[in-house]
């Protein structure tokens, strides 16, 4: 084309343009302004992962320290397991440095930015147990505190907490949600897609929570962790810890990120549902 149009040629492109036939759908694989705008550090991409194996280059299981004094477990690999197209993590009580209970972890090796997350899980029970999906980064890194969270409390599965932090503080927006049927009694669908200007959260393809206030939005690229771990001191929250004496388990069937913008990967996917719409 020539860099001008004459008279004929731009009465033609108004009368496209005014019947809509320039619009781009949103199922396009063109990338959204949103999109453009990659996160400082943001080194991964785009994947599903079923679990069909254990991917170790993309997955690090945690191991040999705990988060804290409020946590009652030592992350050991050896509460990580994989077969049958699910990942388990599990929670039981064996000493462990200066724990008695051992607990499961794996995170990303590689950063996030922008986009959709979901996992499809099956949470554990149990008074003073939590069962998380997250972004999460922080000083580990030299990074400030940024995390955008799942949390299943043991202590009542029927509910999912939705909340986020930002700069080391928690913003304050802690949601509890239902999960129809219970999160402990079947696999749900999680999912929350971070944007620069808002965070959405989905229960099963419904949304359930939305954080519009800049000021609450994370802005530093963030691995993606799943966690079982319990607490004796955070009763408050989580409620007195019980130990049952058997090991619990959470069981994950899927986790995905699509990056946004991107065409999304798999029908079930919250990006597939949305670009649909």
């Amino acid at each position: 084309m020539t860099a001008r149009l004459n008279d004929k040629m731009r009465t033609g492109l108004k009368a496209l343009l005014a019947a809509g036939a320039f619009i781009v759908p949103l199922s396009s694989s063109l990338p959204s302004s949103q999109a453009a705008e990659v996160l400082k550090g943001a080194t991964g991409k785009s994947f599903v992962d079923n679990f069909d194996s254990f991917d170790a280059r993309r997955w690090f299981i945690s191991d040999g320290w705990n988060n804290g004094k409020h946590q009652n477990c030592t992350w050991s690999k050896k509460q990580v397991s994989q077969s049958d197209g699910k990942l388990t993590l599990t929670f039981e009580a064996r000493k462990l440095k200066d724990r008695d209970h051992v607990c499961g972890e794996v995170q990303t090796r590689k950063r996030f930015g922008y986009g959709t997350y979901e996992i499809r899980m099956k949470a554990a029970a149990g008074s003073g147990l939590n069962t998380g999906f997250f972004s999460f980064i922080g000083e580990a890194d030299k990074q400030p505190h940024d995390e955008i969270d799942f949390e299943v409390l043991g202590k009542d599965p029927s509910k999912v907490q939705l909340n986020q932090f930002v700069g080391g503080k928690d913003v304050g927006e802690e949601k509890l949600v239902p999960v129809a049927g219970g999160a402990d009694q079947d696999f749900h669908d999680y999912a929350f897609i971070w944007e620069k200007d808002r965070i959405r959260w989905y229960v099963d393809g419904k949304l359930m929570g939305e954080a519009t206030d800049p000021a609450k939005i994370p802005t530093h690229a963030s691995k993606i962790f799943m966690s079982l771990w319990g607490s004796d001191t955070l009763k408050s929250w989580m409620g007195p810890f019980s130990d049952t004496g058997s090991p619990v388990t959470a069981e994950i069937d899927r986790v995905a990120f699509t990056a946004l913008g991107e065409k999304c990967q798999f029908p079930q996917s919250m990006a597939c549902k949305l670009q649909a719409q």
